[in-house]
């Protein structure tokens, strides 16, 4: 894939997803439920992690429907982490895509339920019951292994571990390896389990896989330093979520512990790691998920 052919492939896959998306995530929970939650993950975000789903799995010649059940499950985890973490427990948080926080639209207690309720829809789309077109051409073991995948990502030893340290840091002074270790948990491990997902439907081989975990690490690690770069570079109508805020509430970022310039010279070490996990890979056209590194390291918001 080149360039050019970059973007319209990018639009087109996330295209899919969001008529996924619709499809799936329900319109008649009770009590305004649906409502909550279909303003929490519908028409909104970059995405990433279910393009990265759907790369890994083109690179594997993986199965389409296990794929696309896997980039909409990662992104009802994502999008349910970010409603509890914007909540006034949490990071207390007004601004998410460009418009008001699931908590500040449906109060505090539906935005807590939402979260819940699509943390297990998650999981409900990578294990549909048989019937018509209804994913009969997702096998079993399949769906054991991406739900394991995603379940290990989004707990204690992944992202809602990593919350729990970011919590537990504020007015703190960590190092570096402290800060890599947060955010390894907190953002990365549900990049990389993307990457993996993906790779789960089809056949790597044992050095493709290492070599896509390695990506995924790296291309994890950049995203979050990016972040940081953009918390203190960017206006909060650019970001679609309050900036600064970060420094606002004292929390220890890269920009914080190494520096702007730096920081932006560690990200563009992470994408070069990226590139080289894929370079030995020896997949046969490893392009797409090259050229998302590009973009998640290039991009303004």
């Amino acid at each position: 894939m080149t360039s050019d052919e970059f973007d319209p492939w990018a639009a087109a896959e996330a295209d899919a997803v969001e008529t996924a998306l619709q499809a799936w995530v329900p319109t008649d929970a009770p009590a305004g439920l649906g409502l909550a939650m279909r303003y929490g993950v519908l028409d909104g975000g970059k995405r990433v992690r279910a393009l990265l789903v759907l790369a890994a799995a083109q690179a594997v010649s993986g199965l389409r429907e296990g794929a696309l059940r896997a980039a909409c499950a990662v992104e009802l985890i994502h999008a349910y982490s970010l409603i509890h973490d914007d909540m006034p427990c949490m990071d207390n948080d007004v601004l998410r895509r460009g418009k008001p926080t699931v908590h500040v639209q449906f109060g505090d207690a539906q935005a807590m339920l939402a979260g819940d309720a699509m943390q297990a829809l998650a999981f409900e789309v990578l294990t549909p019951e048989p019937g018509p077109a209804t994913g009969r051409g997702v096998p079993p073991a399949l769906q054991a292994k991406l739900c394991s995948l995603l379940a290990r990502a989004a707990g204690h030893a992944g992202m809602a571990g990593g919350q729990a340290i970011d919590l537990a840091s504020v007015g703190l002074a960590l190092d570096e390896h402290a800060l890599r270790d947060m955010h390894h948990r907190k953002t990365g491990a549900l990049l990389r389990a993307s990457v993996l997902m993906g790779a789960s439907c089809g056949s790597p081989t044992e050095a493709q896989w290492r070599a896509l975990g390695d990506y995924g690490d790296a291309l994890g690690l950049a995203f979050q330093v990016v972040d940081d770069i953009l918390d203190v570079t960017q206006a909060s109508a650019t970001l679609g979520k309050t900036a600064g805020k970060d420094a606002n509430d004292n929390k220890p970022t890269y920009v914080t512990v190494l520096g702007l310039e730096p920081a932006r010279k560690r990200a563009r070490a992470l994408r070069d790691q990226a590139h080289a996990a894929l370079d030995r890979s020896t997949l046969p056209d490893p392009s797409c998920l090259a050229l998302l590194a590009d973009r998640v390291v290039e991009r303004d918001s």
